[in-house]
């Protein structure tokens, strides 16, 4: 759900040396989350092909799967301290690099395609949510020292998920990404469910909720059940109100 610039949370100078105390084992397991890491290009590539050949479903099952390398690569990467091993790689660039693939140019396809907008809109409203997503990557900011994100954080795959779920109005789905648009320049304090520490087991286990619902409302697609449905609203509902709450109450 949420790109993290995970591999790599510092700058190293290019020319950095390898601490020499990392033993072989050491950097063969670094490289090995790096390219755990770039499987998202491949994951993405493998949902544009689906989307092209008119199969949201594998298109949205693709992007799950990316959601869970995208979860997991920046824990590791801490954990193995991936970072001091390999410098010369930034883990950083990497993440981000294969986020906007995952998070924004597959979604962005959909929106063009799916018939999710009004007709005529699709070309040009995905041409939008590419161009404003590279200001949100190239945020220096993008992050508060809490974990929020400042600004709306490019998610645009939950956005069009829920838009293809719920099969809500193509005027309603164009309103609320030109909102999306607009808050992408925001500083609003938009929740990080795997790192903001208020409320984070409630958070976490939400999250892992919210996923598996996704899943169920991709597979049972185009009739799922609706206690499912509920139950996967009031999950946004609870991130939208961390977000509110840290935006408008806690202040800068």
């Amino acid at each position: 759900m949420i790109h993290e610039s995970s591999n790599n949370m510092a700058t190293v100078p290019p020319d950095h040396a390898p601490d020499e105390t990392f033993t072989a084992f050491d950097r063969q397991r670094a490289w090995a989350i790096h390219a755990f890491t770039a499987s998202g290009a491949i994951i993405a590539m493998l949902a544009l092909t689906a989307v092209t050949n008119g199969d949201p479903q594998a298109a949205f099952l693709w992007l799950g799967l990316a959601f869970v390398v995208d979860g997991l690569d920046g824990p590791l990467a801490r954990r193995y301290r991936v970072l001091e091993v390999l410098p010369r790689i930034s883990g950083e660039t990497l993440d981000l690099v294969v986020d906007y693939l995952t998070y924004v140019v597959v979604p962005a396809l959909m929106l063009a395609s799916l018939g999710l907008l009004p007709e005529g809109w699709g070309a040009a409203t995905a041409g939008v949510v590419l161009a404003v997503s590279l200001y949100t990557f190239a945020n220096r900011d993008m992050k508060t020292d809490d974990n929020y994100f400042e600004g709306f954080p490019a998610v645009w795959n939950v956005l069009v998920l829920y838009m293809w779920v719920l099969e809500t109005d193509p005027w309603a789905n164009l309103a609320v990404i030109a909102v999306c648009a607009v808050l992408t320049f925001t500083r609003l304090k938009f929740t990080h469910p795997m790192r903001v520490v208020k409320l984070r087991l409630v958070t976490l286990v939400f999250t892992a909720l919210w996923a598996a619902l996704s899943l169920v409302m991709v597979m049972t697609y185009p009739a799922p059940p609706m206690w499912a449905v509920v139950i996967w609203i009031a999950l946004i509902a609870y991130f939208l109100g961390l977000t509110a709450h840290r935006s408008l109450v806690s202040g800068s």
